[in-house]
């Protein structure tokens, strides 16, 4: 399977999982994660109101998945593929 198809049914499947969207009135639409990625975050929210992980490390753990998780992650998971390949 070449790069450019991965890429291209990677992207696929973030649109299919992503295809849930509200309309917030100051953001605009704004795209909603799965149930799964919700329960996750909520536990993250949770550890941290509790404390028993400090905020900025539930907020930089957030982020990571948030980034992990964008239709263009594909792309540099290519890239990083083709980088090692060379």
């Amino acid at each position: 399977m070449s790069t450019l198809t991965r890429q291209l049914n990677g992207a696929h499947e973030m649109i299919s999982t992503y295809s849930r969207r509200v309309e917030i009135p100051v953001l605009g639409e704004v795209a909603v994660p799965p149930p799964d990625k919700l329960a996750y975050y909520a536990g993250l929210g949770l550890l941290a109101a509790f404390q028993v992980i400090e905020w900025p490390l539930a907020l930089v753990i957030t982020a990571g998945h948030l980034l992990g998780d964008q239709h263009l992650s594909g792309v540099v998971r290519g890239l990083g593929e083709a980088l090692q390949s060379a």
